[in-house]
């Protein structure tokens, strides 16, 4: 799976602001003219409603892609244990299917210009027993963007996923660095990214200030130009 069209986004943890982040994107490369579509291989702490299981966050996707496909082939498997997709399904009594999985991105490539996948936390979560999201991206053949969020352990956290992608053959497009909480300003946030620049060697593809809406024109713009950056390094 060689000839790629989409991007993976992990977090370097869980709560980064993964899917705030991927609907931008999403959006931002609708705005641009291509036909996108999400892929969420796994969604665990889904909620119940009427006999079904709900993924908010393919649900987010889905609408922020504008893409006429069931939720279903975006989102092939969900739990409501708010687990690691490994720890969900064996809870469960399910089963994961690496080719289910393969073959579902693959049917998305097929029809879309552009996929853009999200996981479940970092690249080292299980997602099913020993098959780590890692080797997911791998097999995929998909470059990496990674969202990082702002604060004190950033760096040892984001240069963490970026060696571990890279020590696999993973490409990594860049960093985006999230303030999806309204964290405590130290003295950190203006020196992290410079030096995640630095020592990680990869590119800071844009930071982007506490805002739960994607949809303003601010946001938009700012996710515009987080689009271009990655678009040239594609």
């Amino acid at each position: 799976m060689a000839d790629v069209k989409g991007f993976f986004i992990t977090g370097t943890d869980t709560g980064v602001g993964k899917t705030y982040v991927a609907a931008g994107i999403l959006m931002a490369l609708k705005k641009a003219g291509y036909a996108v579509c999400p892929f969420k291989p796994v969604e665990t702490g889904c909620t119940r409603r009427g006999g079904r299981l709900i993924p908010a966050d393919a649900l987010r996707l889905l609408e922020a892609s504008g893409a006429m496909v069931s939720l279903d082939d975006v989102n092939p498997y969900r739990f409501k244990a708010a687990l690691a997709p490994a720890a969900a399904a064996e809870e469960e009594g399910a089963v994961i299917s690496r080719k289910k999985i393969l073959g579902k991105y693959k049917a998305l490539a097929l029809r879309y210009d552009k996929l853009i996948v999200e996981g479940a936390g970092g690249i080292m979560v299980p997602l099913y027993k020993n098959f780590l999201f890692i080797d997911l991206v791998k097999e995929l053949g998909i470059p990496l963007i990674i969202v990082a969020r702002p604060g004190l352990g950033t760096i040892n956290h984001t240069l963490l996923t970026i060696d571990a992608a890279r020590s696999r053959g993973i490409k990594v497009t860049g960093v985006i660095i999230d303030h999806s909480k309204r964290y405590l300003r130290d003295r950190s946030l203006k020196s992290n990214p410079d030096i995640i620049r630095s020592i990680g060697e990869v590119e800071i593809l844009g930071e982007l200030p506490f805002s739960p809406d994607i949809s303003n024109a601010s946001s938009l713009r700012r996710f515009s130009g987080i689009r271009d950056r990655i678009l040239k390094r594609d």
